[in-house]
Order: C-alpha cells, then structure tokens, then sequence
C-alpha cells in the first residue's frame, strides 16, 4: 500500500509541476493577446497606442468639386491604452481613450485669409468648457468586439459627447464576414463585414438605423424628395488591432419633379496608427465596474447612441420682430411676387419654434383685419402650439371672418404632414356651431382630404379617422337636403374612400342631374383596382340610358372612366356604336375623346384600334358627323423621367351654348402622378336666352353656371356663377367683367425636414420647402348684341423652392441654402359665336413668359460670429407659348379673329 500511496504520491508532484508551467505560459499569453478567441478587436497588455485622427465634413449640389464645397476638420491625436481585461475571457476588454492637441480647420485649404479659423486657436475657436470636455479621457467596454458600455462624464456638453461618441464608434467591429445588428451612434443598424486578409470592411444601411430623430416629408412622391445614404467603413487590420481606419459616409437628396435641386453631405473619418509606446499596468479585477471605479468614481455609463442637442441663437430677433419685418410683403396687393413667397416659407420656419401666446399675440394685433397670409403662414406651420392659436384666433360661430376661416381651411386641406390632432379639431368644428354654411361645407370638404392623407401615411385606423369615414359616409346615407347630399359627396371626393362606392354608385345612377355628375365624377377620381366590373356595369347602363335619361354631362363622364380603367372589348364597341345616334353636340365630343385616346396612345388605345378594325364600328358615316365639342391632350413638358401634361375638352348643347369646360394639369414622375389642378365650369339652362331648344332629358334644368376646381389632388368648394334666371339677368346687366375668384393665398406645397445623425457625431439637417403663391379665377361672359360669349380661366403662380443643409458641431457650423423661384401664368379662353350654325368656337391656351432665378449662399460660421460667405445669382427667362390643339380649333380661330372693319359701336350686356 505505501508503495503504491508513493507512486500515486509521485504521480502528483509531477502533475502539480506540469499544471504550474501551463499557467505561467497561459499567463504570459494572456497579457499578450489570445489570438484564437478574437472575434473583434484587441489589445496588448502595458501599451499604449498613438494613433491620429479627423474627420472632414463637406456640403454641395452633388458635384463632388472641393472648390465648391464649404465644410470643416476637428483633428486630433488619441491615446488608446488597454485598462482591464476579463480573466475569464479575453474578449472582455476595458480601453481608455484620449483625444488631445485637438485643432479644427478648413477641409478646402484654398481659403487663406477667408478661412474663418485663421488666426485662432482651439480653444478660442471651441470655448474653455468644450475642448476641456473633449480632451477627458472616454472609457470604451468591448465584449467580443461590440459595445457593452460608453462610459464618459456627466453634464459634458451633448454636442462634444456625440464627437466622442463618434470616434468611440470606430473601435467597435469584427474580424470574420457575416451580417448582423449592431448599436453605436448612429443608432441599432444593420451592418454587413467582409473579411479580407488584414482587411475588414464595414457597410452599414443606414437606412435601417433605428434612432430617435424628427423629421418628416410630403407623402406624395411627385413633390417629394428622394433621398440616398451610404456609410462604408475600411478596417486595416495588424495583429488584432487597427493599423488604419477609413470611413466615408454620403447623405445626397434631390427633388422628384425638379432635379436641380440636388445637395449632399460627404462626411469622413480617418484614424491611423503612428506607434505605440509603454503604457499603463493592467489592472486587476473581475467586474468592469470595479475598474471603473476605481478609475474615476466620477465616470457614468451614457448611451452610446448620439443624442439631440439644439443650438442656442444668440441675439436672434423674436417671432414678433420677425413678423414685423414679414408682414409688409404679405399685404394682399404683393402675393403674387416671389419675395411674399420667399418671406412666407422664411416666417413658416420661425413659427414652428414659437409658442401659442406668441402666435396669438400676432394674431390679435392685426385685429380688426388680420392678414389672410397670416393666417396662411400659421396653419401651414402645423406645430401644435400655431394650431391652437388659431383655432382660438377664428370664431366659426361668427360669419364676420368668412375669408380668414376658408384660408385656414384651405390651408389644412393643402397640409404637407397633417396628423389626428388636426383632423379632430376640424371634427369638433363641424359638430359644433358654424355660422356660415358654405364654411361647414368647407369644413367637411378639407375633413375628406385629411382622411385620405392620414391613410397614406397608414393612419387609417385612428380613431379620428374611423370617426370621420363614418360621419361622412353616415351623412351621404341620411342626407335628406340636397346641399347636404352635395357637401358629402365633395368629402367624399377627396376622402376616396373605398366603402362609399356603393352610395356613389346609386347616387350617379338614381340622383337628379348635378347631384348624378357629382357622383360620377367622384368615381372618376377613384384608382384602377377600384373600377370593377360591378362598377362598370352601372356606367355603362348610365352611359347607354338603360334605365332612366340621363344628362349628356352624366352620361360623357361616364363614358371616360370606362374608357380610362381597362375597358373590355364589348364595352368599347357598344360606345363606338353608339356614336352617330346621340345628339349632335355630344356625338362630336364622344368622336373627339375616341380621336383623343388614339393620339395620345393611351392605355386604351390598343383595344380601341382592334375595334375599330370591324367595319361596322368604323365607317364614314359614324364619324362624318359636324359639332364644335372637342377633347384634346398634350405634353407641357416631358422628359426621360417626368412628364406634364394637360388635357382641354368642352363639351356645348345643341344651341350653342357651353355645358361643361374641363381643363386638367397633371405631373407625373415615373408611374406616380399628381393632379396639379383641374377647372371645371360648367353652364345649364341657358337656352331660353337665345330662343334655342333644350338637348333631350335638359328640357327643365333652371339656368346656372358656376366653377369647380382641384388643386394638388384637393377638390375645392365649388363657386356659383349665379343660379336661376333672376340671378343670371340681374348680374348680365350688372356685370363688371371681372373674374370670379376659386381660391387665392399661399400654400406650402413641399414640406421636407430630415434630421441626421453622423457617425462622426456632428449633426446634420436637410429642409426642403416650396410655396407658392396661386390665383385661379374664372368668369363667363355674354352679349346677345353679338350673340357671342366667352369663357375665361386664369391661373397665376408664383413658385419657390428654398433647400437649407446644415451640419453643427455647436462651435462651428457650415451650410448651404439655394433658392429656386419663378412666376407663371396660364390662361384658356373659349370664344363662341352662336349667331349662326354650326356656330364658330375658337379655343386659346395661352402660358406667360416666365422669370426663373436661382440663388446659392454657402456659408462656414463660428458660433463667436466670424463667418465665411459665398454667394451666386442666375437668372433667365422662360419663353411664353401658345399651346397647340387639333388642326379644326387653329382653322377655327382665323374666322373668329379674321380683321373686321373699324366700329364705332362696343360694348357688352
């Protein structure tokens, strides 16, 4: 036995000696690196890393040229020195990180004596507080090569922290390929690495960094800006650590319908290793937060995400001097200028950082008659504080402010970004007392065309929504009075609402002639996948009369939505048919559309054509007939990726005298498009002024005419003429001529904010806005002397579009504004002589010259005052034009217009 115990004895002297060597080896390795379990980056033990690092911002238009950039550099060394290292795990570090000599300077060194940083030194360039901030040392805890912890000091300023945060960032990564999630200041992003041999490269998407930032855009991709971000990172990799980091990340945008307008942010990193010396003893411990401690009790863990800060304006004027250097270029005689445009936008951007005592202290001041563009400019701020105070401004009870309550609406129907709060304001106003009733029908029209905003940004089940599908679907279901029946399906118009198809249906097929065309003009408005067969089966039998007689109004609208939605084959023979046994007047606008779709190569062209192969749809007979109706569409402008269209038809009774005008203007950017703005008037009734006889089913429709429009895809409240024989007399007698305004004020159109984060930690912010200044009017004139009348429909625009991008370290800020403007006018006259038949129609459309200017201001400003400015100016002017039509308008005109001999008489009725 105690032979056996010495052995065993022995045995373990030996083992004992073997355990104590492979933990001195162990030992020895682990304080050099254990290079078979790094996944990220590691450090030696007791050295101390030199290493430099910068990073470079530039802004400009997204040509890439340096001279034309304006941007600055913060540089610095850095120490980087390992402080403790999990025992249990190699991958468990704790690394202190140092920035000093820290300098800032211009990127484009062709500054000299321009260079806002010449003669100053960082710490006059940067403040005491700041560069102190920056140059204390940053604790970085690495797990496997992520981020478990970024430690720093309390109540640093944000703007320095996120810098830190920025170059701590570029110490997290890992060293095999793969994709994966990962949180640093930029926020939690998807990332991709590729490992090379002594190479790693980082591609992050940035486009799926989840991190808190306020923003927001016009939902619809015509007025909209597109935008492209890209960040790579290259990792040169020596013996488990970084010999040379590269990092380079592009923020560029452009406006979809106007590509000048362009700009982009190229932001680089760039740390390289110069040597490495002794550095500290390892410290020894379990917990990181031991070390910590002992380190620097003062040391908090903080977010290694970057966090807002604002730059605080020093001596900026109020919101009130603001408006009081705004208003003179807001008076009514002056909206139609660019600078009230450019002054709008500029005041737009001051409110939204105003309070709601503020606004409503401007607002009283301009009692007893407030600006209506001021009442323009705070609505379209869309901040919570501007909407209660104008809702506290207006008194909807009250019918004495009829025009500052239709501007307010208007302008909520025209909202860039609207959301529920606004949406149910309106809902409390139109449950509420309102003193006019075209305002209540105002009211409900804008409540439409919130729902449909807020559901196409996915906000179809808020409760605000929900609550206003049902008011107006529930009020078209009850509606007893036709001005009721009317104000809803005018919601309905814009709501676009899928469910209302069916009362829509019933409405165009049963309801009496406005009220029918109303209807089906609604569905027009209605997409594609919306037009079903069901659909088309009720407007063909309104179209073919096979129920009831409808008027010629009805029946053509109906006629165009088949012909519009993927018409089938029976469908368009039956209307081609019917051509040649309909009245005169809308048998040659049914030929005119037919032609129009041929021409123009719409969708339905190629069905068209097959028929039209049978001899039985196409003969001389069927389209021989004579008539002044017409249909017409044209390019305003095309390009590879855009085009703008308009589309004229007109459609007369068999007197002679109008029935409907019907002008449209579209954009379209690839397959999106945006109805730009369509004028409709529309007369009925008038024959008894001339004798004449009433078309079949209009023998006993009063006298009327009035105007409807639509403007950036929102039907407006439509406008009356007059109404009944009296009125039409009475205002012939006492007409001055002068047009009847539909709308008129200012719009913010494009509405575009965009926060950035840099993964350098500056901050960045990308606006875009474009307002204009709009005048749509129309009149209708008569004289039974000359037994003449023409139609007028002027549009007058004034357009500007202002881009701001901006990127702030707090103590140094560069960026670049452009401004885009011009002012255009479009007018289409109608000219008809009924004195004898068939009458003479002469049609004119007519575009302006037009100014187009561009400003460019570059600047790079200290926040002490100094600054660095560039500016450029380029103008031109944009030839005016008239558009052409079919071949029988242009023969058409010369007689209308041929010379006539000298008179002595003139004047209208």
């Amino acid at each position: 036995m105690g032979e056996r115990g010495g052995v065993y004895a022995g045995r373990g002297v030996e083992l004992g000696f073997w355990e104590r060597e492979v933990v001195t080896v162990m030992s020895v390795f682990s304080r050099s690196r254990s290079k078979c379990h790094t996944t990220g980056l590691s450090l030696n033990n007791d050295r101390l890393y030199k290493l430099t690092y910068s990073t470079e911002v530039l802004l400009d238009r997204g040509k890439g040229k340096l001279q034309d950039s304006v941007g600055y550099r913060i540089s610095s060394n850095v120490d980087v020195a390992l402080l403790w290292r999990n025992p249990d795990g190699d991958d468990d570090q704790l690394i202190q990180i140092t920035m000093k000599d820290v300098n800032v300077e211009n990127v484009n060194q062709q500054r000299g004596a321009k260079s806002i940083f010449k003669g100053k030194s960082p710490l006059k360039i940067m403040g005491k507080e700041n560069l102190e901030a920056l140059q204390r040392p940053m604790l970085l805890h690495l797990i496997h090569g992520k981020v478990k912890e970024f430690y720093s000091y309390q109540n640093e300023p944000v703007a320095i922290e996120n810098i830190k945060r920025g170059l701590a960032s570029l110490f997290q990564t890992q060293l095999s390929s793969g994709t994966t999630n990962e949180v640093d200041i930029s926020g939690n992003c998807k990332v991709t690495y590729q490992a090379h041999q002594g190479k790693v490269i980082k591609i992050k998407a940035l486009d799926s960094c989840k991190i808190a930032r306020s923003g927001f855009t016009t939902p619809n991709q015509v007025l909209g800006v597109s935008s492209k971000a890209t960040s790579v990172t290259t990792y040169k990799i020596e013996d488990s650590f970084v010999i040379a980091v590269l990092a380079e990340e592009t923020h560029a945008f452009g406006l979809n319908f106007l590509q000048t307008i362009t700009g982009k942010i190229v932001s680089k990193q760039k740390l390289e290793l110069k040597t490495t010396d002794a550095g500290p003893r390892l410290m020894s411990g379990k917990q990181a937060a031991t070390i910590i401690k002992a380190v620097d009790s003062k040391y908090t863990a903080i977010p290694i995400v970057g966090q807002v800060f604002q730059s605080h304006c020093k001596g900026c004027p109020s919101i009130l001097e603001h408006w009081q250097s705004t208003r003179k270029y807001l008076q009514p005689d002056s909206l139609s200028k660019a600078e009230a445009v450019r002054n709008f936008l500029a005041f737009v951007q001051h409110l939204r950082t105003a309070k709601k005592e503020e606004i409503l202290q401007i607002l009283k001041m301009e009692i007893p008659q407030p600006l209506c563009g001021l009442v323009d400019a705070v609505t379209s701020a869309q901040t919570s504080d501007s909407l209660e105070a104008i809702l506290d401004f207006l008194d909807f009870k009250s019918d004495s402010s009829i025009i500052l309550q239709e501007r307010f609406l208007y302008a909520c129907g025209f909202a860039s970004h609207p959301d529920e709060e606004l949406l149910r304001a309106l809902i409390s106003k139109f449950k509420g007392s309102i003193g006019s009733s075209d305002i209540r029908e105002t009211v409900m029209i804008i409540i439409g065309t919130l729902v449909r905003k807020l559901c196409q940004n996915e906000g179809c089940k808020l409760k605000a929504v929900v609550e206003a599908k049902k008011l107006i679907l529930g009020g078209l279901e009850k509606a007893e009075k036709k001005e009721d029946t009317r104000m809803y399906l005018l919601a309905l118009k814009n709501a676009l609402l899928p469910e209302g198809i069916p009362s829509l249906l019933k409405y165009a097929e049963a309801g009496e002639g406005p009220i029918s065309h109303l209807a089906t003009t609604t569905l027009q408005r209605y997409d594609l996948p919306f037009i079903t067969d069901e659909v088309k089966k009720t407007l063909n039998r309104i179209y073919h009369q096979n129920r009831k007689v409808h008027e010629k109004t009805v029946r053509t609208t109906a006629a165009a939505i088949i012909l519009n939605n993927n018409p089938s084959y029976m469908e368009v023979k039956n209307i081609l048919l019917s051509i040649g046994e309909l009245p005169q007047e809308m048998n040659k606008y049914m030929l005119a559309i037919v032609q129009d779709i041929l021409h123009f190569e719409m969708p339905a062209s190629k069905i068209v054509r097959r028929v039209l192969k049978e001899m039985v749809a196409h003969n001389y007979d069927r389209f021989s007939r004579s008539g002044s109706s017409s249909a017409y569409t044209g390019y305003i402008e095309r390009s590879p990726h855009s085009a703008s269209t308009y589309s004229l038809d007109i459609l007369y009774s068999g007197s002679g005298i109008l029935r409907r005008s019907n002008l449209n203007i579209f954009q379209y950017i690839g397959k999106a498009g945006l109805h730009g703005s369509q004028v409709v008037i529309e007369a009925q009734g008038l024959e008894a002024l001339i004798a004449a006889t009433p078309d079949e089913g209009e023998e006993n429709l009063d006298s009327y005419a009035g105007m409807s429009a639509i403007l950036f895809d929102v039907q407006l409240r439509p406008v009356t003429f007059f109404n009944g024989y009296s009125d039409l007399m009475s205002k012939m007698l006492s007409a001055s001529g002068d047009p009847i305004s539909v709308v008129k004020g200012l719009i913010l159109l494009i509405d575009h904010s965009q926060e950035l984060q840099l993964q350098s930690g500056l901050k960045a912010n990308i606006e875009v806005q474009g307002g204009l200044a709009i005048d749509i009017s129309g009149a209708m004139e008569f004289s039974l002397w000359y037994r003449e009348s023409k139609t007028r429909v002027k549009n007058r625009v004034t357009v500007v579009i202002t881009t701001d991008i901006t990127v702030d370290s707090s103590f140094v800020k560069a960026g670049l504004e452009t401004s885009t403007e011009t002012e255009a006018g479009l007018e289409f006259i109608s000219t008809v002589q009924f004195s004898q038949y068939p009458f003479l129609v002469c049609m004119q459309m007519d575009k302006d010259e037009a100014p187009f200017r561009q400003f460019e201001k570059k600047y790079e400003r200290l926040s002490t005052g100094r600054g660095y400015v560039s500016q450029k100016r380029k103008e031109s002017v944009l030839a005016g034009c008239e558009f052409p039509l079919h071949q029988e308008n242009s023969e058409m005109c010369k007689v209308v217009f041929a010379p006539q001999p000298d008179s002595t008489s003139s004047g209208w009725f």
